[in-house]
């Protein structure tokens, strides 16, 4: 048995809306579910799970009509597939009338079910969404069933889920394991994430979807060895969100910054979308501007947590007796009673409010 664990693919995201790259994004989240069709194609899996959120809002009728033609390359591979909350059943939906190829099987509501595999001992279980939200934990009474002839007692039992927060059907994913599925395959959490080795996953969103995708996405593929069911994580996105981290020192000017995170975006990859986070200290006279920053790849965002480079003992000495010297005898009181300064540790939460202070302040007397 072999299988893919599938979810949160947001077919009609735009994501990074306004910046130069958003269309490409747009058409790639359609292009990696292609290639996930066209890899089924060549190397056939015997079911496609897919946990929500095909859609990134109420299908069109073009959509379903385009994902239809897709099932229908894939006879050999049985597709189980449930809304999420962004594609959630309304009572208008396309999704309820629709009609899908024979390989297909769509969840129709809220109530759960259960289907046998039409060519393999596996039970699959799930439901849909009919609401944006569903506080209430619909899958607190779910467990395998077990059929009244005694048959299929070496069935895999797979439960398909999607959510797991107090707005979308809070679960644990321990809970679900103990009342004896072999394994849950869950959709919502948009990073992949193992619950329980080879039990419990959340297969992460196809390609991020915005900012906060940092890392790795793909799918879960799922096979069985002697009796024994496995999975392992597939890388799969065309891009990735990434941090990029600069250290920053009172030697760096506008240029060499620039040049230096030019290098680090083509040695990470050019392709990827970059929030840039400056570390570190400049010098006083030094400003380093977001949008040009911007220009230099894809950054979607620039966090400046550089802070200026003081001496404060010198500063001290020349602000003695203004607000500034009292402010710095505020974090530093042996400096007023002429000892050495003692250093503290530069990320430390007084650290950081005085050197911040210090920049408004000093910044407020060149003005």
């Amino acid at each position: 048995m072999r299988f893919i664990h599938l979810a949160d693919v947001h077919l009609g995201a735009v994501p990074d809306r306004g910046f130069p790259w958003s269309a490409r994004r747009e058409e790639e989240i359609w292009e990696s579910f292609r290639r996930l069709i066209a890899l089924l194609c060549d190397e056939p899996a015997d079911f496609l799970l897919i946990c929500g959120d095909l859609f990134h809002r109420q299908p069109l009728l073009k959509e379903l009509k385009e994902v239809s033609s897709l099932f229908g390359q894939i006879p050999s591979t049985r597709v189980y597939l449930m809304a999420g909350n962004h594609d959630y059943l309304k009572k208008d939906s396309l999704y309820r009338q629709f009609g899908w190829p024979p390989n297909v099987f769509f969840f129709p509501g809220e109530t759960p079910q259960r289907v046998r595999d039409p060519r393999l001992p596996v039970y699959i279980y799930g439901l849909s969404y009919e609401h944006q939200e569903i506080p209430r934990n619909l899958y607190a009474d779910f467990y395998p069933w077990e059929d009244e002839d005694g048959e299929d007692e070496e069935a895999y039992h797979i439960l398909m889920a999607h959510g797991g927060d107090p707005e979308h059907i809070p679960f644990r994913a321990a809970d679900l394991v103990d009342t004896g599925f072999d394994y849950v395959a869950l959709g919502h959490i948009h990073k992949p994430q193992e619950l329980i080795r080879d039990r419990a996953a959340y297969c992460g969103a196809l390609e991020p979807i915005d900012r906060g995708d940092t890392g790795m996405h793909g799918y879960i593929e799922g096979w069985t060895d002697h009796g024994r069911l496995m999975t392992r994580f597939r890388p799969f996105a065309c891009r990735s969100y990434e941090e990029l981290r600069m250290r920053v020192t009172p030697a760096d000017n506008r240029v060499i910054l620039e040049e230096r995170l030019k290098e680090a975006i083509h040695e990470k990859g050019p392709g990827n979308i970059y929030q840039v986070i400056l570390e570190g200290e400049r010098a006083s006279e030094q400003v380093f501007f977001a949008e040009r920053l911007k220009r230099l790849g894809n950054v979607i965002g620039v966090l400046d947590r550089t802070r200026i480079s003081l001496d404060l003992e010198e500063l001290y000495q020349t602000s003695h007796g203004t607000i500034i010297g009292d402010y710095i005898t505020l974090f530093h009181p042996e400096l007023a009673q002429g000892e050495c300064l003692q250093r503290k540790e530069p990320d430390s939460i007084e650290e950081k409010a005085l050197y911040y202070g210090l920049q408004a302040l000093l910044e407020t007397s060149v003005e």
